[in-house]
Order: C-alpha cells, then structure tokens, then sequence
C-alpha cells in the first residue's frame, strides 16, 4: 500500500457552496477508486508565493490516502486538470518519515481542536 497527499489550491472568487462541491467531487473520485482516505483538511484562503491566473490568495486543501492503484494518480490528475475551478495541485508518494510527520501533525491538530 502506498502512501499518497495531494494538495490543491482552488480559485479564490467561489462561493463557500462553490467550493464545497468541488472538493465533494474529488473526494467522490477517491472513493469510486477504493482509496481510504487517512486525512482530509481545508486550510482555508492562503495568500500564495506568486500569483497564479493574476490571483495571490486561494483555497487550500489536502487529501491523504492509502492506495495500491497506480491508475489512480493518472485519473486525478487528469480530473484537476478538467477542473477550471483548481489553480494548481500536487500529488506526492510518502516516505515512512513524512507519514510519522504527518501523523504528529494531524495528533496536534486534533489536540488544538479539542482545546478549543
């Protein structure tokens, strides 16, 4: 099984309703693929390094997952790129040291939104 997270940025003049629906459908093409999907986070409006589209700030979301398909990562790239909605996105395998990252990471996330 290998280790995926995919990190997308969505154009920043959607609606809230908008955005949503967009990120629903990803998460419903990860699914019809069989994907578990470990984590699923929305960063929210982020101002970007440089502008993309004559835009500096956009939505930002993650997904990780578990997958053993190859085809996968070909047909969601492939989705994005449909997609005139995303600005841009990566998809990166993890090694064993970026899953333990990303593990603490989600526990001290899930600590914050406990406190709060």
């Amino acid at each position: 099984m290998n280790h995926y997270e995919t990190v997308f940025i969505l154009n920043p003049v959607l609606s809230e309703e908008q955005t949503k629906e967009t990120v629903q459908k990803f998460k419903e093409l990860l699914k019809e693929s069989k994907v578990k999907i470990v984590a699923d986070e929305q960063w929210g409006l982020k101002k970007m390094a440089y502008s993309i589209e004559k835009k500096k700030t956009g939505f930002y979301f993650l997904f990780e997952y578990v997958t053993d398909s190859v085809d996968l990562l070909g047909k969601l790239d492939v989705a994005f790129k449909r997609e005139e909605r995303v600005m841009r996105w990566i998809t990166v395998k993890l090694d064993k040291h970026a899953i333990a990252y990303a593990e603490s990471r989600r526990k001290r996330l899930n600590t914050k939104k406990q406190e709060a």
